[in-house]
């Protein structure tokens, strides 16, 4: 492992109706980051904000030499694509992930940067005091061993957004053409040195957490799809086995049959149930997991974008984006696709109305 040389860093915070926090976050992140040797921007990408979130940003960024560029969503497309629209305006050596909640401290921002520097592709952190309820917190460690087992990359809190991400591995997330993006586990994928760090996990004080359980329900079955294709391998081996089974049991009734005579075939009548009903469900089972891989293909066939940044607003006097130096610049143009905006022909907008939702 080598290290690996900084001259830009880019912070990439993805916000939903977080007003309350707005204010202490934008203070802690730019004291953080000021206490790093090199050049910085941070990036806040308002995920379609019923509150005015938007408008702090937009204040935040159009300050004269302010290192906060506003990227702003037409509506929420939630909180993995908000990070990936952030990733496409960012230009750092280095990109930074930090939630606006502000239950990750910001203050960590170097000590993640030193370890990049380091040599490692991507930094995890793990929340060591963790404040979240039990019903949170148990689901948690049950999909994060479950992921571990699945990429075999063993970094122990997938649930926690505070990362570090090497500019390469950033490129490489931003090229693949999957719409459902878990953002750590993808990362993982290209990664090669990986490290994690204990960071301490402060309770929320604004707002609840965006994270509805039914928005669990669906990261679950993401997780499930996004990173393996095991359950359908193990849906064959369980077809097979059931299969099996069902020739060895229909044999043992034939026996029984002829040892006991038609009374006993009657009075197992329900049992033949009981095992018709066993292998029904698993029958249901099999097809909602075949649904959820032709949920996905079918939304990857489409090839929709995954968000339409309304806006992006930076400093008037550009400071950050206009001095970046010739070793930072070149990962505008990489092959990653940009994000499309909303500055379409009349063609363009008539073609994209007749699209389905």
């Amino acid at each position: 492992m080598r290290p690996y040389p900084i001259k830009f860093v880019s912070i990439v915070i993805p916000v939903y109706n977080e007003r309350q926090s707005l204010p202490e976050l934008l203070r802690r992140t730019e004291a953080a980051c000021k206490q790093l040797n090199h050049r910085f921007e941070i990036v806040l990408v308002d995920d379609g904000s019923r509150d005015d979130s938007a408008e702090i940003l937009q204040q935040a960024a159009e300050r004269s030499a302010s290192p906060f560029v506003a990227v702003i969503l037409n509506r929420n497309y939630g909180q993995h694509a908000a990070i990936m629209a952030g990733f496409e305006q960012c230009k750092g050596d280095v990109v930074i992930t930090l939630d606006a909640d502000l239950q990750n401290p910001p203050e960590e921002i170097p000590r993640l940067v030193a370890l990049a520097e380091q040599g490692h592709d991507v930094v995890g952190t793990v929340r060591s005091n963790r404040q979240d309820s039990a019903w949170r917190r148990w689901p948690s460690k049950i999909i994060n061993v479950a992921v571990q087992r699945s990429t075999g990359v063993a970094m122990s809190d997938y649930g926690c957004m505070l990362r570090a991400y090497r500019r390469t591995i950033v490129d490489a997330m931003l090229a693949c053409r999957e719409r459902s993006t878990f953002i750590p586990i993808l990362a993982n994928s290209f990664a090669r040195h990986t490290t994690e760090v204990l960071v301490d996990h402060a309770e929320r004080e604004h707002g609840d957490s965006k994270y509805s359980p039914m928005r669990l329900v669906n990261l679950m079955f993401d997780l499930i799809t996004c990173m393996t294709t095991t359950p359908l391998r193990l849906l064959s081996i369980i077809g097979f086995s059931m299969a099996l089974l069902g020739v060895l049991f229909a044999g043992l009734l034939i026996i029984l049959r002829l040892i006991f005579g038609a009374p006993w075939a009657g009075d197992g009548t329900f049992v033949l149930f009981a095992v018709l009903f066993v292998f029904t469900g698993g029958q249901f089972i099999g097809m909602g997991l075949l649904g959820e891989y032709l949920g996905r293909m079918y939304s990857d066939v489409r090839a929709r974008p995954r968000f339409f940044i309304e806006k992006v607003v930076r400093s008037s006097s550009e400071v950050v984006s206009e001095s970046v130096d010739s070793s930072v610049t070149p990962y505008m143009n990489k092959v990653a696709p940009r994000a499309l905006r909303l500055s379409f022909s009349p063609i363009t907008i008539l073609a994209m109305s007749a699209c389905p939702r």
